[in-house]
């Protein structure tokens, strides 16, 4: 039986750190903790998929308004243990974080993937029935 959970503090966080580190590799334990705190404050949640006691999945989300999207959630991230990927776990969540949506009012969900995702983008696009509406683009700021 599987269970999914928002995970609210700092012990659930950590213990979520180590999914969360097979889609965020540039981050440290503390570096992680330090942007979750700012994310959660800023309306950051980030749900869980368990079995028993495992965490197995997780994913972050965030409600939105913006002129395109409207009032919707974005997902920043998804992410499932490698051994535990195509058992359905990402789908369980997506679904989840679907239903959450509607019931705080919001009509769209939206995300980025990383154009190498090309599993990632199957995924939603043949699975979850999302579409390809736009191209992402990012430019560092130089802070010197």
């Amino acid at each position: 039986m599987y269970e999914i959970q928002e995970l609210t503090a700092q012990d659930e966080w950590l213990e979520a750190f180590p999914v969360m580190h097979e889609l965020r590799t540039h981050l440290d334990e503390n570096a992680y903790l330090e942007l979750l705190y700012k994310m959660a404050d800023e309306g950051y949640k980030m749900f869980a998929l368990f079995n028993d006691t495992n965490i197995l999945a997780v994913t972050g989300v965030i409600i939105r308004t913006n002129f395109y999207d409207g009032r919707h959630v974005f997902v920043y991230d998804l992410v499932t243990y490698p051994s535990e990927r195509s058992k359905g776990y990402g789908e369980l969540l997506l679904t989840y974080i679907e239903q959450w949506a509607k019931e705080h009012g919001c009509e769209k969900l939206a995300l980025d993937s990383g154009v190498q995702r090309i599993d990632a983008h199957r995924f939603y696009e043949n699975r979850m029935g999302f579409g390809k509406f736009s191209y992402g683009f990012k430019k560092m700021i130089d802070m010197k």
